[in-house]
């Protein structure tokens, strides 16, 4: 039972943390192939974004009920899971906050530049604010791989000694 909880704890975390990994590169991949036309290139984009953010809800989700019985199969003493579990509910919160949030704004200034953003004046207020909303939605995910990289480390030096 402790190394089924490990082994999907730890599957959980690649997950989504795998995919915040390569998800900077399949979007610079998509943005260099389709350079002449950048406004499909931001939807293909956009759309995997939200498939990564699915991704992580369930993963988050998934760690963060599996954390919670593991004290009980004696993989973790109960103080121990505290801050990972803490680590993944910040996570899970700003995944939310991103996924429904920050990129429905992002949709909301592209219909309002006309579609395309790119076509939009680099003065244009639309413009401008959905620029500042792509910087956030690039924090937010920075801050989310870096929590998860703690998490996992937290995760790891966790587990009980054996008796």
């Amino acid at each position: 039972m402790k190394i089924l909880l490990r082994t999907l704890l730890y599957l959980a975390l690649i997950v989504w943390l795998g995919a915040d990994i390569f998800f900077p590169i399949v979007a610079a991949v998509t943005f260099t192939t389709l350079r002449p036309d950048t406004h499909v290139a931001g939807s293909i984009v956009g759309q995997l974004l939200r498939i990564l953010h699915e991704m992580g809800l369930v993963s988050g989700i998934l760690g963060l009920a599996l954390l919670a019985l593991a004290p009980l199969a004696g993989v973790y003493k109960p103080r121990k899971v505290l801050a990972p579990m803490a680590l993944l509910l910040l996570m899970v919160c700003l995944t939310l906050y991103s996924q429904f949030s920050i990129i429905p704004a992002m949709e909301r200034d592209r219909i309002a530049a006309g579609g395309a953003i790119d076509a939009a004046d680099s003065a244009n207020p639309t413009r401008i604010d959905f620029e500042k909303l792509h910087r956030r939605s690039e924090h937010v995910e920075e801050a989310v791989l870096l929590l998860g990289l703690v998490t996992v480390a937290l995760a790891a030096s966790a587990e009980t000694a054996k008796p």
